[in-house]
């Protein structure tokens, strides 16, 4: 039986342009950039990159700092645009990135329930049935009408985490996010995710290559913007702990 295509990306390449002046205050750089005494130089976060993921199958992203491994998954959720390439998703999808980014501070967490639900494509009617186990699985009974300037980043995190898992989605994407709140709260996401996962595709990112073991049953190892190794998850987490030791 052929396995169904989730994600496709094709020869993706993304470039970003980093400024080569330094500047000391906005309006010197304004003043500058006009003048045309701005210079920037070209760089490629990502490099021809193609893959497919299918249907229900865990993939962990491992490579060093600046391997283009957050850029891609960016991409993948509709973030950023490449500069190449294509991208195609099918089914719905739950990017579990910057975890609290889309949140307006001055609005309350139960405010914030619908606004960021609606930015992950939920309706009102879907968020207002799963209000409740909303609030209660981020622990906030006692805050949910305070504003969220007023949570500590822990608490913006937990709201934001349980917003974003409330509705199985098909698949998951997630970047360092298991580190959300304290012991007890990251074993409830664990826990969470592992039920969510048994049907949906994954896509994950950790500097913790014991956690991609753990959860992923495929792993692709990036460095320098290009796809080095995909395989079976401890194969390629093998290679890339023996490159790591030999820096």
């Amino acid at each position: 039986m052929t396995k169904k295509t989730v994600i496709e990306v094709n020869n993706v390449g993304m470039e970003f342009n980093l400024n080569e002046e330094r500047t000391d205050s906005l309006k010197e750089f304004i003043i500058k950039f006009i003048k045309r005494e701005i210079r920037f130089q070209s760089f490629w976060a990502l490099n021809n990159v193609s893959l497919k993921i299918y249907q229900g199958e865990k993939v962990g992203f491992v490579g060093l700092n600046g391997a283009g491994k957050s850029t891609l998954l960016k991409i993948i959720s509709g973030v950023l645009r490449p500069t190449t390439g294509t991208v195609k998703v099918t089914g719905e999808l739950a990017p579990l990135l910057a975890l609290g980014a889309g949140f307006n501070q001055n609005y309350t967490g139960r405010e914030n329930i619908y606004l960021n639900g609606a930015t992950l494509g939920h309706s009102r009617a879907e968020m207002t049935k799963k209000f409740d186990e909303i609030v209660e699985f981020a622990e906030l009974e006692e805050f949910i009408d305070v504003p969220v300037k007023n949570y500590s980043s822990g608490m913006k995190s937990r709201l934001a985490f349980s917003i974003a898992t409330s509705i199985n989605p098909d698949i998951l994407i997630l970047d360092e996010v298991l580190s959300v709140g304290d012991m007890a709260f990251q074993a409830k996401c664990r826990d969470r995710m592992h039920n969510m996962m048994a049907d949906a595709s994954m896509l994950f990112v950790s500097h913790s290559v014991g956690q991609v073991r753990k959860l992923c049953d495929k792993a692709i190892w990036l460095h320098k913007g290009s796809i080095i190794a995909s395989g079976e998850v401890n194969e390629i987490c093998d290679q890339y702990e023996a490159y790591v030791k030999n820096l």
